[in-house]
């Protein structure tokens, strides 16, 4: 491989996509990785818990939320959806959440490093 130019970043199509069967909401859904700046707001959201904790309130809707898109790769719901989202089944959430962590390289010790270093 040799070195990359701006438009070449730029240009390549890096977020990952799988489609999650979600029998519970009678089909499918396209989960992706966060772009940057979503990681980045994702991560935000989980400071500023109760006592300097890590804020873990609805955090399967959280992610979700920011990583279901449609077939053109955008988002299905925005900030405001989140706890309608979290107010849907917890077995479709947790199957969506599963995949969305994996594709995101987001484990249970990421998230317990972030409560580390707030």
């Amino acid at each position: 491989m040799g070195m990359l130019t701006r438009d070449q970043i730029l240009s390549a199509d890096d977020l990952k996509r799988e489609t999650v069967a979600v029998p519970e909401w009678g089909g499918d859904v396209i989960v992706r990785t966060m772009t940057g700046t979503e990681r980045d707001a994702f991560e935000a959201s989980l400071q500023g818990g109760k006592g300097g904790k890590l804020n873990l309130a609805n955090i399967r809707a959280r992610l979700v939320s920011r990583t279901a898109v449609d077939d053109a790769g955008a988002r299905l719901f925005t900030e405001a959806d989140i706890e309608a989202v979290g107010g849907k089944s917890a077995a479709a959430l947790d199957r969506c959440f599963a995949v969305a962590q994996r594709l995101n390289g987001l484990s249970a010790k990421d998230v317990e490093d972030l409560g580390k270093n707030s």
